[in-house]
């Protein structure tokens, strides 16, 4: 009986004392909170596919028609700064050659040149999303594209952001597997610590 009783008070007390601590606050901003931790997180998987990429891969496309990875890489770069330079008053400070260099030529560059470039603008983009909040995501911004201006609200420029950020990840894993590559996201998780595992 004593065995019984130890063991249901080892079950029932944490339960107990559970749902006496109050229940966690929801962040002050739900959406915005949403959107930073869903691009952060595709924010690194394309920071770690172009770090695992061997540089002599970087000329590499599956077909003529499709880009090689270094133009991949020089083209997330510009669009991160065209979407998260939306995302408030904070705009990106670009070097000359970023800005007057044609694309086809940077994707040339050496891949050092390449990731380090495309790191700044992640980094970038993640200071940048310190000036959203749920109610500014509602107010509009001119967007340029193609010669053509328009307004948009500024949730239009977020998720745009990760949408890019997750069509070009999905690319670059598929370039990876072609090249028996293992994309960041099918890497094995280290195993679970602890005994809940």
């Amino acid at each position: 009986m004593k065995i019984l009783y130890v063991a249901l008070v080892t079950l029932v007390v944490p339960v107990i004392l559970e749902a006496q601590q109050p229940p966690a606050a929801p962040p002050a901003n739900p959406i915005t909170t949403a959107f930073r931790g869903r691009t952060m997180a595709l924010q690194r998987n394309v920071a770690q596919a172009f770090d695992s990429i061997p540089e002599s891969k970087f000329g590499y496309k599956p077909t003529p028609a499709q880009l090689t990875i270094g133009f991949i890489a020089q083209h997330v770069a510009s669009d991160n700064y065209f979407f998260c330079g939306k995302f408030g008053a904070m705009q990106p400070t670009l070097e000359a050659a970023d800005t007057a260099t044609a694309d086809s030529v940077k994707a040339k560059w050496p891949k050092a040149t390449l990731v380090a470039k495309l790191k700044a603008s992640l980094t970038y983009c993640e200071n940048a999303f310190a000036q959203l909040n749920d109610a500014n995501l509602a107010d509009q911004v001119s967007m340029s594209f193609g010669g053509n201006t328009r307004n948009v609200s500024r949730a239009t420029m977020v998720l745009g952001h990760a949408l890019d950020l997750a069509d070009h990840y999905s690319q670059l894993a598929n370039y990876m597997r072609l090249n028996n590559l293992i994309p960041p996201t099918a890497l094995p998780r280290p195993p679970r610590t602890g005994s809940g595992g």
